[in-house]
Parts: C-alpha cells; sequence; structure tokens
C-alpha cells in the first residue's frame, strides 16, 4: 500500500495549464461587490478577521484550496499534493479604495489584480477583500486557476462559501492534517504504469460502447463526421480589429442587465437565452467592426461558447467537465432578426449533431499525447475562434457572505493567444451580470464596445417587441485603467 497521496489532475485540467505562457494566464476570475453593513467594523472598515475565520471552516469541503501542483518528471503531468506549510494569509488579502471608492476604481484595481499571474507553488488561488468602496458596498475580487474549476463548479463553489440566509454562524475548523507527497521517483514509477496500462482501458471501453450502442458502425460514422466538421474549422482565426498580439495588461468593465427582458425576448422568438446573448454579441461586434473601418462580412468571426458535460452525480466536484461549440456569429447581417435566425439554425444544428462530443473525443486523444507536444501546441495558436462567449446559470435566489448580501457578480473570462475580448455572463438573482475582459493594447476602446452591447440589446428587443423593464447599468469609462 502507498505511503503517499496524490490526485492526478484530468487532461483537460491540465492542459489549462499547458495553455499558460507569458501574459496568456490561465485563471478565471470574478468581482463580487456585497452589502457592507453586516461585516462593517466600528471604524468603518470591514471584518476581515471574520472572513479570514469563515473560510477556514469551509476549506475542509474544498481540498484542492490546500493542494498544490507536483509534475511528474519526463512526463510532464501535473498532480495535486497537500500543501504542507499552507498559509491562508497568502491566499486571502486584505485592501482597500480610497474613500468613496468608484465602480470605476474597482474595476481598475480589478484588472490590475487578474494580469498577474498565480504562483505556481502554492494552492492556486486568491482571494481579494476590498473595503472603502461607495455606496456603503464592499467588494471581494478571486482568482481560481482554470485547472481547478470551471464555470459550473464555481457555482457549486460559490454554495459552500455562501448561505441562502444572512446566517452568521461560525462553523468549527476541523484540523488539518496534510498527506505526504510523492518523490519525484515515485510519482515517474506510478504515471509510467498508468501510461502502460491506457491500451487495455481503451479496449474495456471499447467494449463498453460496443455494448451500449445499437449500431457500432453508424455511431463511429457519427463521431467521425463531428470531428470532421471541427478539423474542417481550421486552426487560425481570422483577423479583425478584435483579434491581435496577447500582451501582458488587461481592462475589465462590466454590465448589468435585468434577466426578465432577457427571458422575454426569448420567449417572444422562440429560441433560448443563449441564442439571445450570442446574438446580443453579434450585433455589438458587427458595430464594432464598422467603427474600426472593417467590412463585417470580409471577416469569419468565430466564437468558443462553453457547455458542460457535468451529470448530476459529478455535482459539487471541482474541476472541468466542460467542452464547446464553435459558432461563426453573422456579424455580416444588419438586421437582429435575421443574426438570430441564423444564430438559432446553428446552435439547433450543433445540438442534433452533438458537437460538443468531438471536444470530449479530443480529450481522450489528448492523453495519449506527450505534455511537451500538447504544450507547443496550445501555446502556439488560440485555435480556429475569435473570442469566448461563455454564459453560466447562477444562482436565483439572495445569497450572503456571513450576513453580508451579494449584490452582483461579475465574471471574467481568460484570453486565449491572439484574443482582444473575452465575454462572461452569469446570471443572479434576477440580473444577467456581463463581464468584459480585454487587452487594451488590441481593445483600447473598451467601453465604446460595452455601450455596443446596451445598443445591440436595445435593438434586439425592439424586434422582439419588449420593453426593456429598467435602464441599464454600464460599466465605467475606463480610458486611464491600463493595469
Amino acid at each position: 500500500m502507498a505511503r503517499y497521496n496524490y490526485d492526478r489532475l484530468s487532461v483537460q485540467d491540465n492542459s489549462f495549464l499547458l495553455m499558460e505562457g507569458p501574459g496568456a494566464h490561465m485563471h478565471v476570475a470574478s468581482t463580487v461587490i456585497y452589502d457592507a453593513e453586516p461585516l462593517r467594523t466600528p471604524d468603518g472598515g470591514i471584518d476581515i478577521d471574520r472572513i479570514m475565520r469563515a473560510t477556514e471552516s469551509y476549506l475542509h469541503l474544498i481540498p484542492r484550496y490546500r493542494q498544490k501542483l507536483q509534475f511528474v518528471p519526463v512526463f510532464g503531468h501535473a498532480v495535486w499534493v497537500d500543501d504542507e506549510h499552507f498559509d491562508l494569509g497568502y491566499h486571502v488579502r486584505h485592501t482597500a479604495l480610497p474613500q468613496p471608492g468608484s465602480d470605476e476604481q474597482l474595476q481598475r484595481l480589478s484588472s490590475r489584480i487578474m494580469a498577474q499571474p498565480l504562483d505556481r507553488t502554492r494552492p492556486l488561488w486568491e482571494t481579494w477583500i476590498v473595503e472603502g468602496l461607495s455606496g456603503n458596498r464592499w467588494a471581494m475580487i478571486s482568482k481560481i486557476h482554470h485547472c481547478m474549476i470551471d464555470g459550473s463548479s464555481g457555482v457549486d463553489l460559490a454554495q459552500v462559501m455562501m448561505s441562502p440566509k444572512p446566517d452568521r454562524t461560525l462553523g468549527e475548523i476541523p484540523r488539518y492534517m496534510p498527506k505526504p507527497a510523492p518523490t519525484s521517483g515515485e510519482l515517474f514509477r506510478d504515471e509510467l504504469a498508468y501510461r502502460m496500462s491506457l491500451p487495455a482501458q481503451a479496449l474495456r471501453s471499447f467494449g463498453d460502447f460496443a455494448r451500449e450502442s445499437e449500431d457500432v458502425v453508424a455511431e463511429i460514422s457519427k463521431r467521425a463526421k463531428i470531428l470532421g466538421s471541427l478539423f474542417g474549422m481550421g486552426f487560425t482565426q481570422s483577423a479583425s480589429p478584435l483579434n491581435g498580439p496577447l500582451g501582458p495588461h488587461r481592462r475589465f468593465a462590466w454590465l448589468d442587465t435585468p434577466l426578465d427582458d432577457l427571458k422575454a425576448i426569448r420567449r417572444a422568438l422562440h429560441c433560448s437565452v443563449n441564442d439571445v446573448v450570442l446574438t446580443i454579441v453579434t450585433g455589438a461586434v458587427r458595430n464594432y467592426m464598422l467603427r474600426r473601418g472593417v467590412d463585417p462580412a470580409a471577416i469569419d468571426f468565430k466564437v468558443s461558447t462553453p457547455v458542460s458535460m457535468r451529470s448530476e452525480e459529478e455535482r459539487g466536484q471541482l474541476g472541468n467537465r466542460v467542452s464547446s461549440w464553435i459558432i461563426e456569429l453573422p456579424i455580416d447581417e444588419e438586421k437582429p432578426v435575421e443574426q438570430l435566425a441564423r444564430i438559432n439554425e446553428t446552435t439547433q444544428n450543433l445540438k442534433d449533431t452533438n458537437q460538443a462530443l468531438g471536444v470530449e473525443m479530443m480529450m481522450a486523444v489528448a492523453e495519449w499525447t506527450p505534455a511537451s507536444l500538447l504544450s507547443l501546441g496550445a501555446q502556439s495558436s488560440g485555435g480556429p475562434v475569435n473570442t469566448i462567449v461563455t454564459n453560466v446559470p447562477g444562482l436565483q435566489i439572495p445569497m450572503y457572505m456571513q450576513g453580508s448580501e451579494m449584490l452582483a457578480c461579475y465574471p471574467q473570462v481568460p484570453l486565449l493567444e491572439g484574443m482582444g475580448v473575452g465575454f462572461a455572463l452569469t446570471s443572479y438573482n434576477g440580473k444577467m451580470c456581463w463581464g468584459f475582459n480585454a487587452n487594451p493594447d488590441v481593445v483600447p476602446d473598451l467601453p465604446a464596445l460595452v455601450e455596443m452591447v446596451e445598443q445591440s440589446l436595445e435593438n434586439v428587443a425592439d424586434t422582439a417587441g419588449v420593453v426593456l423593464s429598467k435602464s441599464l447599468q454600464p460599466s465605467l469609462d475606463l480610458r486611464d485603467s491600463t493595469s
């Protein structure tokens, strides 16, 4: 029996480590805003000691928060091992804005924090507690490496960290007993044995596949067509004003829209909320191209839209169980109704043909590929997509952190090489929170793009005959917020 303990990263989790490079930091992040009153200290600050104490009480429920990476010699694959020198004070940090801190100043701070890589010698997460925000509010800026979490598991994680009631109870803190880590030699031996077992695993998997398939030949043919369609999209981005070399700086902006407005549009136009979101992005991207003097019809503008593959049995687990759709946005089309019709046709076809399965299959093949080759491939290109549009359904009830009500959550998706901006959305308690993560060297006018998203929403609503319920809450001007 082994005297050591570790968890091997899945090939998909490991891929997010391989995709990381200078300027390309693969952490997902969010800026969450809370009501400050329940955690207000007598001197007007935020009770950081209580937040630290509360964090300690749930760490045992999130083992990854006290684990760090160790790499297998030669193979380069990563494993999780317990950090025997874990220091909570390194991961939970306390800072402040000059009072009264504005949303613009918070966005600037978020931009600077997001632009910095996580320390791979420690557990891969940071939480920044920000006091001094105007309107009796405080903020929490969180960074978690993508190898630990995807969008769905992020929502599950929020339910561990927060409560649906304004409960200020502090739980017990179980004693932390780190398990011994393996030596490099032990890791190499185990990995070698694992690699040698892959052919037998593949045979067993094919046997299970054959038994569960009514028509094996038809199923293999179907999967071959799925892979063919993915490879047929090519491996390079179409040049556009929203794409360029990925530099070290970031600029972050956000926008609130009422979720009921998007649902009303969905009902009127007989489509999904995600189709509505993609149509809004299409209109904004089209107008941005025109603003930059580029003919939208000359660009094949493709987006990656993550699709959760997580089963009910996998709820609450960290790690990644996500695939993606690759969708060409009809930015050559001027009318929102025609944009939506083409997007809806595409998404229905992707559902019918199960394109997301193709990414799953490529991940399975990647298990056989040396990490060095995967790393070169991952860092050489962002793939055939121009940007990412991720929409994660969130909780539709108020959530509380030690009595402080969460008011909004603005997500941030990491940028891949060549991407100038990423769109991340999450719904919460009746609102849709948009987060825009941009490379200012490529997109120096992010506020203009955010305004175009607002205008595009209004255009789509007009098309659907929907009257927007209230004015939008836009991002503030970020002209001077380059990190």
